[in-house]
């Protein structure tokens, strides 16, 4: 049996995979095409690994994506691929919506047409499962219940209006041609192979290097932290047992404000690896101007796959924090290597100088 999963040399991707592969005797033929955020060093660990066929590609191409269904008949797909960073998606919008809005259009009519010509108990028993954002909700207010699944779209942000769009393709896509499809919402993910331009990985690298640890505005937008092997347990069980059409959310029960998860790296990182001049990371931080349109609150209402297919997070916040940081101080080989000159200035770009000066 196999399983083809897009987007499976990115963060979340990268550790769905090793996962899968870890627990399960199924083969993953894992489609990525290599942008700034793929990065196949994650998966070093899998290079001699028969049951990990890697290819390099777009889920847009219909002539590629056709050729590895029919080649690998896998029994379902498992949709990671998005460009995923709403900063860039501010600078940048048509990315998003090439990659997110399209891309995923083409592999809905890709797999739409593989699915259709497979025999019974085949296509009966094959799945579509799309990995979506609770960004595509919109902010929440102070006091506000968290997300359900059945929340109204309110996407604030070029990336989340793209994710939002993606999401109800997939949703046209099994009530128009009866595609079996299964749609995940998660919160904010963090722990190993997190491109280090989002808030955790950033902080943790920054401290480290004696640069400013920047904070947008009053560093109190509120998220919803999921340690990344929490969401890929989530998304096995959805995989396995999630109803076709349906929607379910995925969250840490943490919700923690952004000067909060600032504030326990380093404290963290004070004990683990103190500076050489004894004084507290934390005197590394430095408020910048707020982004656009910052949201200000996200909230994961997770009962519904607790209470339907039994899944919950294994990690609270303060132990998977904790096994994110040491992650970090233990590869540094790999946040050096992925570190090039286009990530910093990209940096430089987004927080300013002080985000990049030692």
């Amino acid at each position: 049996m196999t399983i083809l999963v897009t987007g499976g040399a990115g963060f979340i991707g990268s550790n769905y995979v090793l996962d899968w592969l870890a627990q399960s005797d199924e083969t993953v033929v894992n489609l990525d095409k290599l942008s700034y955020a793929g990065n196949l060093q994650n998966l070093a660990s899998l290079q001699d690994n028969p049951r990990h066929v890697f290819v390099k590609g777009d889920i847009g191409d219909a002539s590629l994506v056709p050729a590895l269904l029919a080649q690998h008949q896998p029994r379902a797909v498992v949709n990671f691929a998005a460009e995923s960073h709403v900063d860039r998606s501010i600078h940048g919008p048509g990315e998003f919506v090439q990659n997110n809005i399209v891309g995923t259009f083409q592999l809905l009519e890709s797999v739409r047409s593989y699915w259709g010509a497979l025999a019974a108990p085949a296509k009966s028993d094959f799945r579509f499962l799309h990995v979506s954002t609770d960004e595509v909700y919109g902010s929440l207010h102070k006091g506000d219940p968290a997300f359900t699944e059945t929340h109204t779209y309110e996407p604030n942000s070029p990336y989340s209006a793209s994710k939002a769009a993606s999401d109800h393709l997939v949703r046209a896509w099994h009530h128009t041609y009866g595609l079996p499809v299964l749609t995940t919402n998660c919160s904010n993910n963090y722990g190993p192979y997190h491109f280090p331009e989002k808030l955790i990985p950033l902080v943790i690298v920054n401290a480290l290097a004696g640069k400013t640890l920047p904070v947008y505005g009053d560093g109190q937008q509120i998220r919803d932290w999921l340690y990344v092997k929490d969401h890929c347990s989530a998304i096995r069980r959805v995989l396995e047992g999630g109803k076709p059409g349906e929607t379910y959310n995925v969250g840490g029960w943490n919700e923690k404000a952004n000067l909060d998860i600032v504030r326990t790296i380093c404290g963290l990182l004070d004990s683990l690896k103190p500076r050489a001049d004894g004084k507290p990371y934390a005197d590394q931080i430095a408020f910048v101007t707020d982004r656009p349109g910052h949201d200000r609150r996200y909230a994961i209402d997770a009962r519904k796959i607790e209470r339907e297919l039994g899944w919950k997070p294994a990690e609270s916040f303060e132990t998977g924090i904790a096994k994110t940081v040491a992650w970090y101080l233990s590869n540094q080989d790999w946040v050096a290597n992925v570190q090039s000159g286009g990530y910093r200035d990209w940096v430089a770009t987004q927080y300013g100088s002080a985000a990049t000066a030692a």
